[in-house]
């Protein structure tokens, strides 16, 4: 990518993050619409579940795919290609006469995401080469997604409540098709200088890992854990997993190369983001269901009652950059730790059908706080230190941890609801406290996972993965 002119770059990040905000919104307002849907179509909450997580594991099976195919065919025609298929698969999603349409159109939605977020963080990545600059764009690009979950909940509920939960889909297609006239104006074409072969079997792998295993998770209230599909699915995932460690390190070109793995920051950065979106899906998928069939808000009230939330996103997002940018990852992260975990012990020992709006207010800005810090520094160790012909493939391995940490967390916190626990406040509010005191878990796991993955010895680990890498890149570049 040639350098460009400082408010030309701004505006190719300004584009990118027209893509996330579209994405984002889509997640954060159809978790405010979950309880319409549920009505209208006359689904089950493993339906809830489904509407959910088809769209998060097709986007988490296909990141990795869609950034080496970025970084092999062009960014920008990649990313181009997924606002088209996105912004129609809305459409189709607005148009879904029953639950099945509904989660095959999100299915569809997620293979256009899948090119949208991973692809332009690598865009992003080749195009602010500056270290302190590069923090601070990504510290941008991580207030998107607080300004998503800002609106998100109240222009969902304001869509729902005035013309029912389809017209939660209608807002993509404006931003969409702007989107896309802006980067085929705007945004230069990039590519890795080797181009990367496809890598079927360990795509193949990643699918049947992350399909079976929720699959288990989700319909084991319904079928037993003794039930042998559930079985069978847990034992397909396992025979996954084993065979794409053993399968990717021989591949010359790796769906994901483990030698990643190698850097403590990058490995802890996968895990927190797991950690951090579990715990955001099952928050989400909870509240959303807690305080429209509890405590029997509107949509449009329940999504201002998330408000609080979702400012503090907002607010600690940039902030979160700066952090990075002056510091290093080790300060957000720890905060992001002990606000995650503290806002859900809160609720775990306080919840209840009439639990006082004030100690509801503080967990909902203490898990904002929490959220809206912990994005940059996962963002920022995944790309930092890789080589930039590799940034797509970087970037899609934090985005495939986040959206692989909320479909597990949708999948858990409505296995725990399940049951007919939806329909009793009491028998609800039992469930919900086990979901967050799992939900504190999560935020234990960030706080320890950062404290141990941000000093002296990790960053070493880091500094002689990137000078590894980047020699056998320049080797293989030479033979080539």
């Amino acid at each position: 990518m040639p350098d460009l002119a400082p408010r030309r770059r701004w505006l190719v990040l300004a584009i990118c993050c027209m893509s996330l905000l579209i994405v984002s919104l889509d997640n954060t307002i159809l978790n405010v619409a979950l309880p319409s849907i549920q009505r209208d179509l006359h689904t089950s909450v493993s339906g809830l579940q489904w509407t959910v997580d088809a769209y998060t594991l097709v986007l988490a099976s296909l990141l990795m795919l869609s950034g080496s195919t970025a970084d092999r065919v062009g960014r920008r025609r990649t990313f181009r290609t997924g606002l088209v298929i996105f912004t129609a698969a809305s459409l189709l999603c607005s148009l879904a006469p029953g639950l099945g349409w509904l989660v095959v159109a999100r299915m569809l939605q997620a293979v256009g995401g899948s090119m949208l977020n991973p692809v332009a963080m690598s865009i992003i990545s080749n195009t602010f080469t500056d270290p302190r600059e590069r923090a601070r764009a990504i510290g941008v690009w991580s207030g998107v997604v607080g300004i998503s979950m800002a609106a998100g909940p109240i222009i969902g509920g304001a869509l729902v409540e005035s013309a029912g939960w389809r017209a939660i889909f209608w807002l993509n297609v404006p931003i969409g098709l702007a989107a896309l006239f802006l980067t085929r104006r705007y945004v230069p074409e990039s590519r890795a200088p080797r181009a990367r072969r496809v890598d079927p079997v360990g795509q193949a792998l990643v699918i049947v890992l992350l399909v079976a295993l929720t699959y288990a998770i989700i319909e084991s209230p319904n079928l037993g854990w003794t039930s042998p599909v559930v079985i069978g699915c847990a034992a397909a995932a396992l025979c996954a997993l084993l065979g794409f460690l053993w399968y990717e390190p021989r591949r010359v070109d790796p769906l994901i190369d483990l030698r990643f793995f190698r850097s403590v920051p990058f490995s802890g950065a996968t895990v927190i983001a797991v950690a951090a979106f579990a715990g955001l899906g099952g928050f989400l998928f909870v509240s959303s269901l807690y305080l429209q069939d509890v405590r029997r808000l509107d949509p449009l009230h329940a999504g201002l009652f998330m408000l609080p939330m979702a400012v503090m996103a907002l607010l600690t997002a940039p902030v979160s950059g700066r952090m990075v940018a002056s510091r290093g990852p080790r300060t957000p992260l720890l905060l992001a730790g002990a606000a995650l975990c503290a806002s859900a012990v809160l609720q775990a020992l306080t919840y209840s059908e009439h639990l006082p709006v004030p100690l509801l207010v503080v967990a909902y800005l203490l898990f904002g706080t929490g959220f809206g810090l912990v994005n940059a520094p996962i963002t920022n160790t995944a790309v930092s230190g890789m080589p930039r012909s590799q940034a797509g493939v970087a970037a899609a391995v934090a985005s495939t941890s986040r959206q692989t940490g909320q479909s597990l967390g949708v999948a858990v916190m409505g296995a725990l609801m399940a049951g007919g626990a939806h329909t009793d406040a009491a028998a609800f509010t039992d469930a919900a406290r086990t979901a967050w005191w799992i939900i504190a878990g999560c935020g234990a796991a960030v706080l320890v996972m950062g404290t141990l993955t941000s000093g002296r010895w990790a960053r070493a680990t880091a500094q002689r993965t990137a000078k590894r890498l980047a020699a056998e890149e320049t080797k293989e570049t030479v033979n080539v």
